[in-house]
């Protein structure tokens, strides 16, 4: 049996769907390698079946979908595509405009779909069907929109495309179409509970008074016996020591491990054993490693710039380090968003502290940016914009970037809130390390840090022949710059300039020039490199901005003054001074102890990786179009005990994985099941699959290969450096598998529209989006990536190998294998089985392979395929 996935065109079970969906580039490169091990691959597919049918216990149910999706794409509507109807179909196609020609209104779901004399504007699921997107490319010379303007940039039709595609998701009613009143009108808003600030609760009473360990417990208990529901009997040692492991650390414990483990609690106690293990696992740099990927997820971290031109960002990886060691060294929560806001304005004590500092504000700097767009005020505008939905949706769960065109239609933000908030970050220079190339038509400049004894610098000095050659002919080039601008000027105003230069003449001097100053800009006058970061800056020049009508560049309105969202008045917050941007005052309102999102939100987040789900489910969204807490009283409870404890995360997390709630079992309960079908009061633990990294990392220390040092920047630093990634070509400078490195996950490249094939195809976050809970899928290609992955071939072999140094006979192969997956040792059924295969599978080895090796390394590769193997109970 051989699978050949990439000649399936179309399919009833809907692979093609399911690719088209993700829309990656290189989705079929995982399976070109199959053939590196042709008889091997011929007889896994095989063997992995058959095993997977003969250890039971290692299968589960098919995980829940994670609704995050439909939430998903409400967010990429407001943020996309209601701001593009706005500006470029309303004027004619709305109810606001005096007559809505060809019959067409797009200013509510049902309007664009019903669509005018032509048919639907918008069919979901169906580009091709799609009138909408007929007219914005311009295909049909009948059916040309806007209609007296240039096409739209390739990047909305792309937005829109996929918008469609995605089933088009548009929260738009007919009662939603026109502006919202201003917040202070809007009574129902402002009564909604997140903007209320948060309140102590008074401990519930509960019947059983010896079930809870921590306060915690007693909510979730009294609200579980008010519904005449019963928690869960605890889970068994060697069951929590695995889930402690893969929660705090996102590594599997070692059989030795859980064996002391559990003599441990049988001679200490469950309670004292399990307080010394996380204070252990909180001290461990993994730690940092696996919470610090959480944080990376909403910081939307990537290691280039998306749309069009995907321009590589190769200081990218210095922020991603930042955010380990920050949550290794336990920096509190909210001097971690100052610092991460505006840390270039903070006292230091030394250059190792400024450099520190410096790199922090790579959040604000490493989100996409369309480098193909040819308007500068354009570009710095949606540079702003991006900064805005980040900041507000990752530190409080709403967006205010919803109010750059309107009013917000949801949630208490108006326009002047909006531009309130882009006056700071319009003040504030953002650099990304990128030159302006045939590819691009926007450069950045990198951030320079002071030098450190034994800082990591990727790229190299320049020798001083080299550096005054390069240096002579930027000065060169330079100076016919200047000329060209004069001529354009020339050209401009109608005179007759001095001298003339063709098209070809402008280019040539733009990307010669370019390149080379990007050159210059990573040495110093001696030629010997400097650290640069991604980062920002305050401007030489601090300014409010305009208010911009339906946010168009061309229709300037009135000036807002720089400040907050009126929506969340904060009595204490600092007023912004005039020589400063205000991002120290922004970061100061945000975390005031009076904010009455900002702790409920990181609170909430921390829940959902603890718990598989958040106290507040759409953990990116607690505006109104959100859900509401299952236990309100326990998420204020929360909020205020963690700014009280000091904003420490750890002590946040050592707090959750210690209560009696978390040590719950999975076992699920048919009664309990009937009345709370999504386990939203917490009857029991939830049953989850581990996230990409989990698994992947997970693979690498069962085969005993996982790489656990650091290591030196990025693949993407390395390899790419401030290269175009567009022009090099990926497949030549780059592996073909970006899987292929041996240290933990959160260290392979993160390139927009080019993941690595296990985090592709495992749900990893969007990095181009704030994301607070990942999909959760299962699907057909995540099975065929088991079976056929050059990567988990390699590991099974490694597997094998370690098995057959550890232990000489087939049956304590089999012990030790169960035990170093599942944490557990096989039980009769299993043991019988498993030893069955491996004495029976001889008849299924392809000529010239060794029998014993084969079957023991198809053994290891089906117990690396088996959802117990990438599940948590």
């Amino acid at each position: 049996m051989k699978f050949h996935p990439t000649n399936h065109t179309t399919s009833p079970d809907g692979l093609d769907t399911i690719a088209a969906r993700r829309g990656r580039r290189h989705r079929t490169r995982v399976w070109s390698n199959i053939d590196v091990c042709v008889a091997i691959s011929r007889c896994c597919v095989w063997a992995a079946t058959v095993l997977l049918f003969v250890v039971g216990r290692c299968l589960a149910d098919k995980p829940a979908a994670d609704e995050s999706p439909a939430a998903a794409g409400v967010d990429f509507f407001e943020m996309k595509i209601r701001p593009v109807l706005i500006r470029h179909c309303y004027e004619c196609h709305s109810a606001e405009s005096e007559s809505s020609e060809g019959g067409l209104q797009v200013d509510s779901r049902r309007a664009i779909r019903a669509g005018g004399d032509r048919g639907p504007a918008v069919v979901p699921g169906r580009p091709e069907a799609s009138l909408l997107l007929t007219a914005i490319l311009h295909t049909d010379e009948d059916l040309i929109m806007p209609p007296e303007n240039p096409r739209l940039s390739a990047a909305v039709i792309a937005d829109v495309a996929r918008w469609i595609r995605m089933g088009a998701p548009d929260p738009r009613t007919p009662d939603t179409t026109g502006v919202s009143e201003s917040w202070q009108e809007q009574k129902s808003e402002r009564d909604h509970w997140a903007w209320q600030p948060p309140s102590l609760a008074v401990l519930p009473d509960v019947q059983d008074s010896a079930w809870p360990l921590d306060r915690i417990d007693n909510f979730i208990l009294h609200t579980l016996e008010r519904n005449r529901l019963e928690p869960t009997a605890d889970a068994l040692p060697e069951v929590l020591v695995r889930r402690l492991h893969f929660d705090l650390v996102g590594l599997p414990p070692t059989p030795e491990r859980v064996r002391q483990f559990v003599v441990d609690c049988g001679q200490k106690g469950i309670d004292q054993t399990l307080s010394c293990e996380v204070d252990d696992l909180l001290a461990s740099v993994q730690f940092g490693e696996h919470w610090g990927r959480h944080w990376l997820d909403v910081a939307r971290y990537a290691e280039s710039s998306g749309t069009e031109s995907n321009i590589s960002f190769p200081y990218a990886w210095r922020y991603r380090d930042y955010v380990i060691d920050s949550f290794n060294k336990n920096v509190p929560y909210n001097r971690f968003l100052t610092e991460q806001l505006a840390g270039d304005l903070l006292q230091f004590d030394s250059d190792a502290e400024r450099a520190r500092l410096l790199v922090a504000t790579g959040f604000l700097a490493v989100g996409t940016k369309n480098l193909g767009e040819r308007s500068e005020r354009q570009f710095q505008a949606d540079i702003v914009d991006e900064q805005i939905d980040s900041v507000t949706r990752a530190v409080t769960a709403t967006t205010v970037a919803c109010a750059r065109c309107h009013h917000h239609k949801f949630d208490p933000f108006v326009m002047e809130d909006y531009y309130g908030l882009a006056g700071i970050f319009a003040s504030t220079n953002t650099f990304f390390g990128t030159f302006t190339s045939p590819s691009n038509s926007r450069g950045g400049h990198p951030l320079p840090l002071p030098r450190v004894v034994g800082e990591i610098i990727l790229h190299e000095s320049m020798q001083p022949d080299e550096f005054r050659r390069v240096s002579a002919e930027v000065e060169k080039l330079q100076a016919e710059w200047v000329e060209i601008a004069a001529f354009r000027q020339a050209v401009k105003s109608g005179e007759q300039p001095k001298r003339t230069f063709s098209t070809r003449q402008i280019l040539t001097n733009l990307w010669r020039r370019s390149p080379m100053e990007g050159r210059l800009e990573t040495v110093d006058d001696e030629g010997r490199a400097v650290p640069l970061a991604m980062g920002v800056l305050d401007r030489g020049e601090i300014a409010d901005v305009r208010l911009l009508a339906r946010g168009e560049i061309d229709r300037p309105g009135d000036v807002v003054p720089r400040g907050f969202p009126k929506a969340i008045p904060i009595s204490t917050a600092e007023p912004i001074p005039n020589d400063q941007s205000g991002r120290v005052e922004l970061s100061l309102w945000l975390t005031d102890p009076g904010h009455p999102l900002t702790s409920r939100v990181i609170v909430n987040r921390a829940w959902h990786h603890l718990f598989d789900a958040g106290l507040v489910r759409t953990t990116d969204n607690f505006g109104t179009t959100g859900e509401v807490p299952s236990h309100p009283r326990l998420l204020d409870t929360l909020a205020i005990h963690f700014i009280n404890d000091g904003w420490s995360l750890k002590g946040l997390v050592r707090r959750l994985v210690l209560t009696r709630t978390w040590r719950q079992a999975s076992t699920y309960n048919p009664v309990a099941g009937e009345l709370d079908p999504e386990n939203r009061l917490l009857w029991r633990m939830p049953r989850r699959r581990l996230r990409a990294e989990a698994i992947r990392d997970a693979m690498l220390a069962v085969s005993g290969e996982l790489e656990r040092s650091r290591p030196a920047g990025s693949l993407v630093g390395r390899m790419i450096g401030d290269r175009p990634i567009s022009l090099i070509g990926l497949d030549e400078d780059l592996p073909p598998d970006l899987d292929g490195s041996v240290h933990r996950s959160v260290y392979l490249p993160v390139i927009r529209d080019r993941l690595p094939d296990v985090l592709e195809l495992f749900d990893f976050a969007e990095p181009s989006l704030v994301t607070g809970a990942r999909e959760n899928t299962n699907v057909p290609l995540q099975a065929l990536y088991l079976m056929n992955s050059p990567f988990v071939l390699q590991r099974a072999n490694a597997f094998a190998t370690r098995l057959r140094q550890e232990a000489s006979s087939k049956s304590d192969r089999v012990h030790r294998a169960f035990q170093l997956c599942f944490g557990r040792s096989p039980d009769p059924v299993e043991h019988q089985q498993a030893f069955a295969f491996l004495e029976n599978s001889e008849s299924a080895v392809p000529d010239g392979i060794d029998e014993g090796e084969f079957s023991l390394v198809s053994f290891c590769q089906a117990l690396l395929s088996t959802v117990e193997f990438r599940s948590l109970d």
